[in-house]
């Protein structure tokens, strides 16, 4: 019966409890994301756009062309699946690599703290420490509350 194993497996990606807390970080962490995906995806909020965004990640960050869209990708519709708890464990995974690799390659060369007061030259990686602290609780816990992955657990449905 090869069918159960993916409906079981599907039932581990959904399960999730009926926890407010989680469904309060997991649609925080949806709209921060949403946004900062929004910027680079569709040019709002002041954002470049894909073209544009596509070309700084290509050209001056030297990110190779799949991974670039990959991570505005990752941002944008990862946002939205936070917002709405569809695929929320997915989703969180995709914006903890996100984070990873911009500690990684970008930021982390800025030490620590965020650039509060203007006089460093980047921008830390604090934030970014707190994004992979929400997106793994996420990871391990689930949507939590109003969300789609919870009207789609199988146990939810009774």
């Amino acid at each position: 019966m090869a069918g159960s194993g993916v409906f079981h497996m599907l039932g581990k990606l959904l399960a999730t409890q009926n926890d407010w807390g989680l469904a309060l970080v997991r649609v925080t962490l949806g709209v921060v994301f949403f946004y900062h995906g929004a910027e680079k995806m569709l040019g709002w909020f002041g954002g470049a756009g894909f073209a544009a965004t596509m070309r700084g990640f290509t050209t001056f960050m030297h990110i190779p062309t799949p991974l670039a869209a990959l991570a505005i990708f990752a941002e944008f519709f990862g946002g939205i699946g936070l917002i709405v708890g569809l695929l929320s464990r997915i989703a969180a995974f995709g914006i903890t690599v996100n984070m990873l690799v911009a500690i990684f390659t970008l930021n982390g060369a800025y030490g620590f703290s965020m650039n509060w007061t203007g006089r460093q030259k980047g921008e830390g990686y604090e934030f970014h420490l707190l994004v992979i602290a929400i997106a793994l609780a996420i990871i391990a816990k689930g949507a939590g509350a109003w969300s789609i992955d919870r009207k789609l657990m199988p146990s939810s449905r009774n």
